[in-house]
């Protein structure tokens, strides 16, 4: 986002925020199906606004909860608002950290674009486990993430195309804990640094002859991570 925006979405997140001290049942009243629409439908409102939009090389990014919605139905408006507050904040901060850009929150994921791609992964990863140590009502949230690195159109605050698109539907494909990436994005990092494992990938609006891989980090004869900077 540019310094000195505030997008209506992002106005109508904080007031949900701050909903659990105000009326413990606004997610309930409003529904997050609902939530969801209304900040599609800004954002929708906005782009077509802006017809100068640019193709921009980025790797994209899009992670979501798994299991979110069987557990949100019997949680409670508050314990909901609750993991979403935590989980946004978490993935906000290692997305900053590594370089990238948040693009918007939807529902229990988030969309960010970054210029190097490895440090997407690395994000990725991060994400993972900043969520898994987060614990509400007993609940331990497991996050899945998805990569594809491509060219979608900057419009305004937001980036379109069939490469997001793509990006979305690799993380779909993606289980508890788990970060797929497509081929282009693994063509543009160090492999040295992961172990990657292709995966039986077929979606509805990507290419047939996309390859997805899953990622994962190499660790030491320590069993301990290898940091990113001394890998290869």
């Amino acid at each position: 986002m540019r310094p000195g925006t505030d997008r209506p979405s992002d106005r109508f997140a904080r007031y949900l925020d701050n909903a659990e001290q105000t009326r413990p049942s606004a997610v309930r009243e409003l529904g997050l199906a609902s939530v969801s629409v209304w900040q599609n439908l800004v954002e929708r409102r906005r782009n077509r606004a802006d017809v100068d939009s640019k193709p921009v090389p980025a790797t994209i990014l899009f992670t979501d909860l798994v299991g979110f919605s069987t557990w949100a139905l019997r949680a409670g408006d508050d314990q909901v608002l609750d993991l979403l507050g935590q989980v946004n904040a978490a993935s906000a901060g290692v997305i900053r950290r590594r370089g990238g850009q948040v693009v918007k929150t939807l529902g229990d994921g988030t969309m960010a674009v970054f210029v190097d791609a490895g440090q997407a992964i690395e994000a990725a990863y991060e994400c993972g486990e900043a969520v898994a140590a987060i614990t509400v009502g007993g609940h331990r949230p497991a996050l899945r993430a998805g990569l594809h690195t491509g060219s979608p159109r900057a419009v305004g605050d937001d980036y379109l195309g069939i490469d997001v698109n793509i990006a979305a539907r690799v993380c779909d494909g993606a289980g508890a804990g788990e970060v797929f990436a497509s081929d282009t994005t693994i063509a543009v990092v160090d492999t040295g640094r992961y172990v990657i494992r292709k995966r039986r990938f077929r979606a509805k609006g990507v290419p047939k002859e996309l390859l997805v891989y899953r990622v994962l980090p190499r660790y030491d004869e320590d069993g301990e991570r290898v940091p990113a900077a001394v890998r290869g």
